[in-house]
């Protein structure tokens, strides 16, 4: 295999943005990206993005986000409908394959154009599920209370992961809320929907990302200290809510024994969790409960831009590695409801 690091990442702060499209958000970041690089758009080889169309409610939204990055010089150019996490996976492989030596990955999302919670219904079985009309916060709730009843955590465990988050949130500024409110603090707030209360459940968010890859040689050459990619793999599981443990994660659980997670320490884990008690179930699955650092970035309670949140997980986990905070890492994505779809991704610094 060849080997491919992570050698930039940029992005938006994430609160709703009423005044820019996704073209406007996308653009500053690119040209970020590269610039922390150090390379021109000549030396990309290949440009692969990922993005939603209902978000944006018209369709090949993701033709008009390539102003962004330039129509000259010609690019290979290929698109995901799903988080940019798969985007980046998409690119990892192509390299692989081909003699492309660097590559350009970006996602962009705008969930503040309509209600989030009822654009994500159309990802439910659309003849039994979807016809009910629950929102994405009533599909968490249930799989939250599941775990309840199935385990030994209580409210006060996703209260502690919210006030962590929030409090970890602090210190990145591209976040949409942050604070210092403690366990106790958050548990005396009432419910949004049982047993989730408000920090249980993710911002509404608006936002774009940038990872740069590039391979061998040329990544040595550009970067002091890459996150080089040593594992990456997703899994998926069925749709149906009733055709799977809610309580467990098998796709994240697999997906990470096929990328090596537990061949070797964890210094820090980002982890797409965009309900508390989500990152509890990843947590397990994974096999994090030794003492590595998770989501000190804040996480996805903290910035959900839908479509991009995988992929900043992913280029959070890698500046981490890459400033020299860790050795090694953890990135996670998440896709579909109640953890339908796990992307794991090992990043090392040496």
């Amino acid at each position: 295999m060849r080997d491919v690091a992570i050698v930039a990442f940029a992005q938006s702060v994430s609160g709703p943005d009423a005044e820019r499209n996704e073209v406007e958000i996308l653009t500053p970041v690119v040209r970020e990206a590269l610039a922390q690089a150090g390379v021109g758009l000549d030396r990309v080889g290949f440009v692969m993005s990922g993005s939603c169309d209902y978000l944006a409610g018209q369709p090949f939204a993701f033709v008009m986000a390539l102003d962004a990055v330039g129509l000259w010089p010609p690019k290979q150019e290929s698109h995901v409908e799903q988080d940019g996490a798969w985007a980046l996976y998409e690119a990892w492989t192509r390299m692989q394959h081909e003699e492309i030596d660097c590559s350009l990955v970006y996602a962009f999302g705008k969930s503040s154009l309509g209600s989030i919670r009822d654009v994500l219904t159309l990802q439910l079985d659309p003849y039994y599920v979807a016809p009910l009309r629950p929102d994405a916060h009533a599909i968490a709730a249930l799989q939250a209370r599941a775990l309840l009843d199935a385990s030994d955590y209580d409210e006060r465990d996703f209260a502690e992961v919210a006030a962590r988050s929030r409090r970890d949130a602090q210190s990145n500024p591209n976040a949409v809320v942050a604070g210092d409110l403690s366990a106790d603090d958050l548990l005396a707030l009432p419910y949004n929907v049982s047993p989730l209360r408000e920090h249980d459940c993710p911002p509404v968010s608006d936002g774009a990302a940038a990872v740069v890859l590039a391979a061998g040689g040329l990544a040595r050459e550009i970067c002091e200290r890459p996150a080089w990619i040593r594992g990456i793999d997703h899994r998926v599981e069925p749709q149906g809510l009733g055709l799977r443990d809610l309580t467990a994660s098998a796709s994240a659980a697999r997906a990470a024994e096929r990328a090596g997670v537990r061949e070797g320490p964890v210094d820090v884990a980002e982890l797409h969790a965009s309900y508390s008690h989500q990152e509890l179930i990843l947590r397990d699955a994974i096999g994090l409960n030794n003492g590595a650092a998770i989501n000190p970035s804040g996480g996805a309670l903290t910035a959900d831009p839908v479509m991009v949140t995988g992929l900043i997980r992913i280029g959070e986990a890698a500046m981490r590695v890459m400033r020299g905070e860790a050795n090694r890492a953890v990135a996670h994505a998440s896709a579909g409801p109640c953890l339908q779809q796990n992307l794991v991704c090992v990043l090392e610094g040496a």
